[in-house]
């Protein structure tokens, strides 16, 4: 660790913040006492992050360890060995967390106190790749294979194995493990996670956000866009996300699903977003671009991509960084191409965050692979589904009751229910809700109503213009182009200065272009 005046400093003042924060704490968290924080000795900024994320979680003091490795996002594997993974293998050591099962030199570690490793920005993101490295072996791998680049943080959880194997995968002893809680059955294997963004602002509103949400819920709309696949390579991509929608809903969320081959198109009003899980497109577009989506706070949000995290620094590139300036409060994403089957499968990342799992250990249970490209991004402790449901917000509680209602007992048993709280409530999330429930039960008249009596209820243009969005949608599925062009111009009309209007302005051109009439046919 760095003895340099500023630093130290520095840290004196985290110190005391902490300090005062554990004699203030009543009962420790255990999560906090298995938390380590890593923040680089040569930014100030990193150090003050990571002084902050401490007090707010209630870290113990000697759980703060700076490195003085390069403050670039890419990092040699040299560099790494040499500033990042002996330095940390001694201290883990010298602190007692880490008891290995050989000679406390060469062997794995058998034994640990520490479960989640946070990476404060400052630290590097990525691993270049080598041409040779002493003790790797690729002779016996697969093309796919035949790289040693990784995600900084993968490698980091793999620390406790004192490998010297870099090029491939090392396979994830806690992939789709059983949902338990308590010590984990892989005392080596580090849970590593970033609170990293392109300012350290946005790091800060990311912790902030972390710590209200667990207190407060995480409540609001899933927007799910799926690709509509039905075969090749990438279907199991679609499935995830198809499930990720499925699992939403049954839990009381109301959904907005998109199935079509696109993504949500630039200027769709995704509004009241609490999850967004989306693919496939390199750079941020759709309802997305420019930055126009707001999250709410404690948001999960996630594009599947191959380079999704290639740079967190810049706020427009790919789409970990966006997601995260739109509000977002965790993401993940990848730094180097991962391949689809070995990529996070965010079917089970979603479904153990749904049963009460931290960000951290969510994340990788869903993770086939270590070793390789994945990096999560956010507070490793979040739960976001901690609080409890009597801290929901009426109109959320009411449609969750109802919904839940229709999934486990069928229509007839929750349909009354969310028709009775939504006129109670005059409430446009619970008509907005049902309508979705009633579409993808094949009921578009009883949809098409409900959406009327959301449209009445908002009082935010996006959210009207959003429930007709599904209508239209709705009536042009049904074959319906005349009613669903009179409704495009009835909300362009209503609202001829709204954002969302340039996407019914589209519509429009699309639905009153003229049918083709067929060419005769050739008589001989």
């Amino acid at each position: 660790m760095s003895t340099t005046p500023f630093s130290a400093a520095l840290r004196l003042c985290v110190s005391l913040v902490v300090l005062a924060t554990l004699c203030s704490a009543a009962i420790p968290d255990p999560d906090a006492a298995a938390t380590v924080v890593l923040y680089n000795d040569a930014e100030s900024a990193s150090v003050s992050l990571a002084g902050y994320y401490a007090e707010k979680r209630g870290i113990p003091l000697d759980h703060l360890v700076g490195l003085q490795c390069p403050l670039e996002e890419s990092i040699s594997r040299a560099d790494y060995e040499r500033t990042v993974a002996e330095p940390l293998r001694n201290i883990f050591l010298a602190r007692g967390w880490w008891k290995t099962e050989a000679d406390l030199v060469n062997g794995r570690v058998g034994e640990s106190s520490i479960r989640y490793v946070a990476v404060m920005r400052g630290i590097p993101l990525k691993i270049a790749a080598v041409p040779l490295w002493e003790g790797d072996q690729t002779a016996s791998l697969p093309a796919l294979l035949q790289h040693n680049e990784a995600a900084f943080d993968s490698e980091l959880a793999v620390l406790g194995l004192h490998t010297r194997q870099i090029t491939g995968t090392l396979p994830n002893p806690c992939f789709q493990e059983r949902l338990l809680p308590g010590q984990p059955k892989v005392p080596w294997l580090l849970r590593v996670c970033r609170l990293d963004a392109a300012e350290p602002a946005t790091v800060r509103r990311m912790i902030d956000d972390a710590v209200a949400t667990e207190k407060n819920g995480l409540w609001g709309f899933a927007y799910v866009d799926s690709r509509g696949l039905t075969g090749g390579p990438h279907l199991e991509g679609d499935v995830w996300m198809r499930r990720v929608a499925a699992d939403a809903a049954s839990h009381g969320m109301p959904c907005i699903h998109d199935n079509g081959p696109a993504l949500f198109p630039e200027s769709y009003p995704i509004n009241r977003a609490a999850l967004y899980f989306g693919w496939y497109c390199g750079e941020v577009q759709g309802a997305f671009k420019n930055n126009h989506v707001r999250f709410l706070p404690g948001a999960i949000a996630v594009h599947l991509h191959s380079f999704s995290a290639e740079s967190l620094r810049a706020p427009l590139r790919g789409w970990c960084a966006p997601l995260l300036e739109m509000g977002a409060a965790a993401t993940l994403g990848n730094v180097y191409e991962p391949y689809l089957t070995l990529t996070t499968h965010l079917d089970e990342f979603e479904r153990r965050l749904r049963a009460g799992s931290t960000f951290a250990d969510a994340a990788y249970a869903a993770q086939p692979v270590l070793s390789w490209m994945a990096t999560f991004i956010g507070d490793p402790l979040y739960r976001p589904f901690k609080a409890s449901a009597n801290r929901m917000p009426a109109d959320y509680a009411a449609y969750r009751e109802g919904a839940m209602l229709w999934a486990q007992k069928g229509r007839a048993a929750g349909e009354p229910v969310l028709q009775a709280k939504g006129r109670a409530l005059k409430s446009g999330v619970v008509f907005e809700g049902l309508g979705l429930l009633q579409a993808a039960a094949k009921e578009p008249e009883a949809a098409l109503a409900s959406w009327v009596q959301a449209r009445h209820f908002y009082k935010e243009e996006a959210d009207g213009i959003r429930c007709a969005l599904h209508a239209i949608a709705l009536l042009r599925a049904e074959g319906q182009t005349g009613p669903a062009l009179a409704l495009t111009r009835e909300e362009i009309r209503r609202f001829p200065r709204a954002e969302a209007t340039a996407h019914l302005r589209a519509i429009e051109l699309e639905l009153a272009l003229p049918t083709p009439t067929p060419a005769p046919h050739a008589t001989r």
